[in-house]
């Protein structure tokens, strides 16, 4: 294309963009002149140009004619469009962007075709390759308003096959602007409603697939398929139009079959060498299996003989040598090809010429393609093809992987293969222009394969090829009737010959109508697999769902058998008039029930995904991860409480202010220092708790110091008073955190004040006396004010004296001379070192001139004269024994092991010169430093065990049981190990962490009947995971209370003291730096404290703070405490005892199994009596065991994890009392392992009792039997064999746990077809990663898993008992007890008696007392069956139970009981039926007779089954109507009796039987 050219495309291309709904249409004129020609086209459009989907083109002038050269148009357009910039100057368009246009492409009829379908829904039917996708595309493109982002609506293409769907998405792609995304199979792993919902907000469009059928009636057919989809059939009428588009390929038939020819002499040379081959390979394929699969070629036999037939006919039949085409027929006969390969092999033969030549052979089975493509690629007569077989990915062993699908359609459309053997999975999606032959090998089965295979022959010179044997008259009549099938569709799309239809063309449909999900039978088989393979399995057993058909009078019945640990077993179908159909039927009615027992979603999906939040994530942070394992590292900052006793303060303005006082006594021990009495005097009263306060403070040595306090009543302030205690509290906070103040000479006090800081803690911290005669203690203002009126504070120039004096009542010091009286139990600074020092005492015998101590000869003036650089000016002054002041250190941490005795030290004392010394505070003696060193870690542990009172006052007004529970407890459970204190959560988090597991898991396993043990497990998993602990304790504000920061004094602020890091939105990121560029800064910034008491918190540590919550209720109230804890934090763990009673009656399932065991001899073992055998006989079913009507033990084993979990941490905790957390999870994984009960189990012979269906289990078990009882000796020669049921990745965490190994599991990552996973693991200091790749990522998670745990025993990591025994041995004990355990049981004294299901009780009147019901304004119901052999009671309302026992306590007893009547002698009551004796009472009381009614009918004819209801009005001072109903009986009269028997039973518990 010329310059001029490509600028004329610019300009027709800028002049319709400038106008979006305008298109100028040229039209070359003779002389080379142009006519723009205004055009009305009301394209895409419904009625007149005024309706809205009507877009015009027209020309925006009048409706004129301009004809002007060519040359001149372009020029003035091209001027024109320049200046306002729609064309560059280099000729290139600036509208790179612009968005793809289809219609440039279009054909006529499909712009017909599209037009209809704008404007009613339509049908379009074209043969293959007539270009049907782009009438979809234009359509899409129309509508495109509709479906453009931010809109929600989004357009989805079904395709029937993998291929197709790939290919009409890159169509789509490439002519649309479209967000496009493919949706098949297991290709995206989508596993809920949300990730789809996420999935389509990020799409426009998707590509499924969908399933078709075949039509046998085309006019019925036809017809129905318009009704059904409301359409009509469209299709293009000239057919002239399609020929110039559409290749349409020649079709031959070559006929095969034998001849009627003598034997050539080849055939008998080589038919006795393929006959031995022939009898060595049928001898191979009946080797043992062991033989077999150790081969690692599936086709290796057939392989070996192929291999073996071609070396001997290449030899001489095709030895490149001779020309196809004189070979005879007789050469190609059989034995050694059939004369069908022989025809093949001459058709392509003949296209060898052909260059650009492709060609595919279809036939039928995997084996054929593989096998005709093996010999074809291996004849040197075809070398000239290049083979290669394409087949699909669900044919089972000899199935081909998608990705290598791919890689041969690529490798075909490249040319780089032009020889494809393909089955049915070709006949569509494959578009390859230059394929000019396709070979039937094998005829098609239906129509629509027939066109199909046609459509790949897409050159316009092609042909398609039919192999038909000579003389089989089905073959082709058969092939005839495609062709004029094919004719009568295309009749029947433009004239209709029949109006008929199919009838029930509608499908049997569910639908949940809170989803709008849906299903219908035609796609309930399909779910119903797929849930089966959801269900849990192991190695030796996979779920699956198994089929049966019934004659019946009225059709066929399906009965569907599902796996055992389904939680439905069997489901039978209606009567059908096809297999196909019942079992559509039957797997719809299967889909339905699940649904309704929970095990299926609301969408209808197997619940996958069960690890969705259980709580509501209410936190501001994007944490969004899927992975738990990583959560420990990541830290947030929070805001730490300040208790509200502390907070409230006083205005400086009030004239008196009244304070509560509580005296602190320090009692040291061993008695080797004197404190100084001091009081707390606060706004608010403290709580009770808090004035109970004990804390051991830690001094060096094993000292403590104990500390308590005691309320003194209420002390009143003036106003000078108040202003001299906040000056003395400032004074002594700044001496003992900030003392670099004083090294100045004057210290200003007073400019901090109550009101400065609202977070700031409003008390004062002041020295009392005690009172002589009286007892009782005040302040000791002398000493506030001597302290205040001291040299630092004020200026005392003018008093002191300057000028030498060395009296006897005086001393000089450095800043002049003083009465020896003021510096005694004073503090002063020695500036030639920078230290402060308490004075004790005057050393008189000591002066300048003494020895210095440790030496003869050298004395105090030379010790600082060579070590200060100072001379002393007054040798002869004696001088000071001080103390240094302390160092304020925390000393609520426990410096020494327990058990450690403490010895007194001795106080160390240092001799000062006094002129070196300069008077600081006057009466600041050391014992009110020793005692002001304590005031900061007592008043941080107060603050924190008001911060865990304030929580037990939120958690009291919510359930009472927290009111029991100790605020010191809740203080232990919300204190970090990082806090370095002698109380800390840890254990309370192992005790939390099992009870939790147990309660949730209790629950599930009660309430979630329909749930098997993967999605229970998941369900557990997910509410005990950190994530959703965290965002509970996130939605409660529990991170308020945590506390998680090792105590550091020169973070203690109080009143004197306040905070100066001002924390607001402004300065929040630069003071809490975390993971900042400059790392120092970030470090020294960590340990900030604000004015808002921000700290970091890791998640987990937040997760732990629950836990051990749960512990700390445990421990001090109980299971019902606890629990009560979980239901305010948002966790579920109530159950319903009907539950119990429903799993008891669930079990009698599995009594079908009592012949296969031996019951007895089994609870011998067990050393327990069962009440429920049908539990126990579940207990020992395996999943692979499917011969009985109950379930499994997979469910039982769940809840019985969580039980053994936490019997052993109740166990441990209560007889170890001072193990460490970390050494109780040790113990408890050893004891608590697959292999430990695997042993116990072999020891026991329990083993003996699993009843199973696999061969493999039976091997795995006898193998491990045998290696349990063998001497340690010889278990070390050997490799242990891995107990049955033994998980990898579990067996491989545990070991992990108890080596203290770092584990990590990252998420699995999509690689082609497979999942690639990781599993690192951190062995001391070296990291190892090991990697697996499978299609299933369990799968390859496992296998990863596998190759760590074996690496780790390779190393010797091996899980041991001994430390176990060392750790029982050497640690303390006490006697065990299971922990909280405060639930009352329930207790059944007769299974086989009748439960209580179906009673009702209706008050119509205040109830008397005397019939044991309390007073209720509704109709109470009390829930009675009548079934005889069931075993569960049901008490559907609590308040009800509780009223039916009266004064006699709970009901324990069952509707046996009231047939054991006292006072009845034979003939009476006893021996008559319950209906008889029920009227008796009634006539007895003087009550109307009871009415018995029929309730409910069901079943056919010949099976009716009764429901009978009797009422019995019982009148007293108040009456009760009470109405028992029974279960279904065969005769009415039984029914009858049964709902007496329930009434009965009440009776007698409410006194009117005796």
């Amino acid at each position: 294309m010329d310059g001029r050219s490509e600028i004329s495309r610019q300009i027709i291309y800028a002049l319709s963009s400038r106008h979006d709904s305008i298109r100028y249409i040229p039209f070359g004129l003779p002389g080379h002149s142009l006519l723009l020609k205004p055009e009305v086209i009301p394209l895409y459009g419904k009625g007149p140009a005024k309706a809205t989907r009507t877009r015009l083109f027209v020309c925006p002038s009048r409706a004129v004619s301009l004809s002007l050269p060519l040359s001149r148009i372009f020029t003035v357009c091209f001027r024109f469009l320049r200046n306002r910039g729609s064309i560059a100057m280099d000729g290139n368009s600036t509208a790179p962007n612009r968005l793809k246009d289809p219609r440039t492409i279009a054909r006529k009829y499909q712009l017909d075709l599209c037009k209809r379908a704008v404007e009613e829904n339509i049908i379009v039917y074209l043969g293959t390759g007539c270009g049907k996708t782009h009438i979809a595309v234009l359509l899409m493109y129309e509508l495109g308003h509709l479906i453009r982002k931010p809109s929600k609506s989004i357009c989805i293409f079904l395709a029937p096959t993998v291929p197709l769907v790939r290919q009409q998405a890159m169509v789509i792609e490439s002519s649309t602007d479209f967000k496009v995304r493919c949706h098949y199979g297991s290709q995206k792993n989508l596993k809920d409603h949300d990730d789809w919902n996420k999935e389509m907000d990020q799409s426009e469009e998707f590509y499924k697939t969908k399933g078709g059928t075949d039509l046998s009636n085309y006019t019925k057919c036809i017809n129905s398929l318009e009704n059904l989809l409301d359409a009509k059939v469209c299709s293009v009428d000239d057919e002239l139009e399609l020929e110039g588009f559409v290749a349409s390929p020649d079709i031959k038939v070559y006929f095969y079959g034998p001849l009627f020819c003598t034997a050539s002499s080849l055939t008998f040379a080589y038919s006795k060498k393929l006959e031995d081959i022939k009898v060595q390979a049928a001898r191979k394929a009946d080797m043992p299996e062991t033989e077999i699969a150790s081969i690692n070629n599936d086709n290796f036999l057939i392989d070996q003989y192929l291999t073996k037939a071609l070396s001997i006919l290449i030899g001489d039949l095709f030895d490149g040598n001779n020309d196809v085409d004189s070979l005879t027929i007789g050469a190609l006969e059989e034995p050694f090809f059939s004369n069908k390969l022989a025809v093949l092999v001459g058709i392509l033969a003949s296209y060898r010429l052909q260059a650009t030549a492709k060609c595919i052979i279809f036939v039928k089975r995997i084996i054929v393609a593989k096998s005709l493509a093996y010999i074809l690629g291996s004849l040197e007569s075809l070398t000239f093809w290049k083979c290669e077989f394409l087949v699909g990915c669900h044919g089972g062993k000899e199935s081909m992987s998608r990705g290598k699908m791919n890689t041969v359609v690529e490798r075909f459309s490249s040319g780089e293969v032009n020889l494809l053997v393909a089955t049915n999975v070709a006949e569509e999606g494959l578009d390859i222009q230059t394929c000019c032959l396709v070979v039937r090998f094998d005829l098609p089965e239906t129509v629509a394969s027939f066109i199909q295979s046609r459509g790949r022959a897409r050159m316009t010179i092609s042909k398609y090829v039919f192999l038909v044997e000579r003389g089989n008259e089905h073959e082709g009549k058969l092939l005839n009737d495609f062709m004029a099938s094919e004719d009568i569709m295309n009749k029947e799309i433009t004239s209709r010959t029949s109006n008929e239809t199919f009838d029930d063309l509608e499908e049997v449909n569910y639908k949940v109508n809170s989803t709008g999900a849906s299903i219908n039978t035609g796609c309930s088989v399909s779910l119903l697999h797929r849930y089966c393979d959801k269900l849990p399995r192991d190695k030796y057993f996979t779920p699956s769902p198994k089929f049966y058909y019934i004659d019946d009078l009225n059709g066929t019945i399906c009965r569907i058998i599902l796996p055992p640990n389904a939680p439905l077993r069997q489901v039978d179908g209606l009567p059908c008039s096809s297999k196909d159909e019942a079992k559509r039927n039957a797997c719809l009615k299967a889909c339905k029930e699940l649904h309704e027992r929970g095990a299926l979603t609301d969408y209808l999906l197997p619940d996958i995904n069960s690890q969705r939040k259980i709580g509501p994530a209410t936190h501001h942070s994007e944490y969004n991860s899927n992975s738990i394992e990583d959560e420990s590292s990541r830290e947030e900052l929070y805001e730490m409480l300040v208790p509200a006793a502390l907070r409230r303060s006083w205005s400086n303005d009030d004239t008196n202010i009244n304070l509560h006082f509580y005296y602190i006594r320090f009692v040291p021990k061993p008695k080797d220092r004197q404190y100084r009495m001091f009081g707390l005097f606060i706004k608010n009263p403290l709580p009770q708790e808090a004035e109970s306060l004990k804390v051991d403070l830690h001094l060096t040595h094993g000292r403590i110091v104990e500390t308590t306090l005691t309320p003194q009543g209420m002390t009143t302030f003036d106003k000078e008073e108040i202003m001299l205690a906040q000056n003395f509290q400032e004074m002594f906070l700044k001496i003992i955190l900030d003392r670099s103040e004083f090294y100045s000479d004057l210290v200003p006090l007073g400019k901090c004040n109550a009101s400065q800081d609202c977070s700031s803690k409003s008390y004062l911290l002041l020295p009392v006396i005690e009172q002589l005669y009286e007892g009782q203690k005040m302040i000791d203002w002398t000493t506030v004010r001597h302290c205040l009126t001291s040299p630092a504070f004020i200026d005392v120039s003018a008093t002191f004296e300057n000028a030498p004096c060395c009296t006897s009542d005086k001393l000089q010091l450095l800043n002049g001379s003083v009465n020896k009286a003021d510096v005694v139990n004073s503090l002063v600074f020695t500036p030639h070192n920078n230290l402060f020092f308490f004075v004790d005492g005057i050393l008189y015998e000591t002066n300048a001139n003494s020895c210095y101590k440790g030496t003869e000869c050298e004395s105090y003036a030379e010790y600082y004269r060579d070590r200060f650089h100072v001379k002393l000016s007054y040798p002869e002054q004696p001088f000071l024994k001080a103390k240094r002041l302390f160092v304020c250190r925390n000393l609520l941490h426990n410096r020494v092991q327990a058990n450690t005795e403490a010895r007194e030290l001795v106080e160390h004392f240092v001799e000062l010169p006094p002129e070196l010394c300069s008077l600081k505070i006057v009466g600041f003696s050391k014992d009110i430093g020793s005692t002001l060193s304590l005031l900061p870690s007592l008043m941080h542990r107060m603050e924190n065990l008001l911060v865990a009172i304030e929580l037990k006052e939120v958690l009291s007004s919510s359930f009472p049981e927290a009111s029991e529970i100790r605020a010191d407890r809740i203080l232990e459970a919300l204190t970090t190990e990082k806090c370095l204190e002698r109380l800390s959560l840890e254990r309370f988090e192992v005790l939390g962490d099992s009870f939790l597991k147990y309660a949730v898991a209790r629950h599930s396993f009660l309430t979630y009947e329909a749930y098997d043990e993967g999605q229970l497990t998941r369900r557990r998993s997910s509410i005990v995971n950190n994530s959703n602990l965290y965002e509970l304790a996130i939605a409660k504000k529990l991170q308020v209370y945590i506390r998680d920061e090792l105590f550091d004094p020169t973070q203690f602020y109080a009143l004197g003291r306040p905070c100066k890091m001002v924390c607001n939105i402004d300065t929040e990121s630069v003071i809490h730096q975390r993971e900042n560029e400059n790392l120092n800064i970030a470090a020294e910034g960590h340990n900030f404290r604000c004015t808002k008491s921000h700290h970091w918190l890791h998640r987990k540590t937040i997760a732990d703070v629950v836990e051990a919550l749960v512990g700390a209720f445990l421990v001090e109230s109980g299971f019902k405490a606890a629990i009560a804890f979980l239901r305010w934090i948002g966790i579920s763990a109530d159950f319903d005892v009907s539950n119990i009673y429903r799993v008891w009656e669930s079990s009698n399932s599995n009594l079908s199994l009592i012949s296969n065991i031996n019951v007895n001899e089994l609870e011998e073992i067990l050393g327990y009596t069962f009440r429920c055998k049908g539990l126990l006989l579940q207990a020992f079913v395996h999943a692979s065991y499917n011969k009985h009507s109950g379930g499994c033990y997979q469910k039982l084993e769940f809840l019985g994890d969580a039980v053994l979990e936490y019997l052993i941490t109740s166990y441990l905790y209560s007889v170890f009392p001072e193990l460490k957390p970390g050494q109780i999870t040790d113990l408890r994984s050893i004891t608590v392992n697959n292999n430990s009960f695997a042993n116990v189990a072999v020891w026991l012979s329990l083993h003996k009792y699993l009843m199973k269906d696999a061969r493999s289990l039976d091997e795995a078990i006898n193998k491990f039997e045998s290696f349990v009882p063998l001497p340690d000796l010889e278990k070390d020669l050997i490799e242990e064999p891995a107990c049955p049921k033994i998980n990898p990745l579990r067996e491989l965490r545990e070991l992990c746990q108890y080596f203290n190994f770092a584990m990590r599991l990252p998420d699995p990552v999509k690689v082609g077809g497979d999942y690639c996973v990781k599993v690192e693991t951190d062995v001391k200091d070296e990291h190892l990663m090991f990697t697996s790749t499978n299609k299933s990522s369990k799968t390859a998670r496992r296998m990863a898993a596998q190759e760590a745990l074996s690496m780790l025993k390779a190393r010797g990591y091996k899980l041991k008992s001994k430390p176990l025994e060392d750790i029982v041995q050497s640690a303390k004990k006490e006697r065990p007890k299971l922990i909280g355990y405060d639930e009352e049981p329930i207790v059944i004294d007769n299974l086989d008696s009748i439960p209580l299901e179906k009673l009702q009780i209706q008050i119509t009147e205040e109830t008397p007392h005397s019939l044991g019901l309390e007073k209720a304004n509704d109709a109470s119901t009390l829930n009675c069956s009548g079934n005889p052999c069931s075993s569960r009671m049901e008490l559907t309302r609590a308040d009800t139970s509780e009223s039916c026992n009266g004064n006699n306590g709970q009901i324990q007893q069952t509707m046996s009981d009231y047939v054991e009547i006292s006072g009845t002698s034979p003939g009476t009551l006893a021996h008559k039926t319950a209906k008889s004796r029920l009227m008796e009472i009634c006539a007895t009381n003087h009550w109307g007779d009871p009415l018995f009614e029929c309730c409910k009918e069901e079943g056919p004819s010949h099976l009716k089954m009764f429901t009978y209801k009797v009422a019995v009005e019982v009148q007293h001072e108040s009456s009760v109507c009470l109405e028992c109903f029974s279960e279904p009986k065969p005769q009415k009269k039984a029914a009858q009796d049964h709902a007496a028997e329930g009434a009965l039973w009440y009776l007698k518990h409410i006194g009117y039987i005796l």
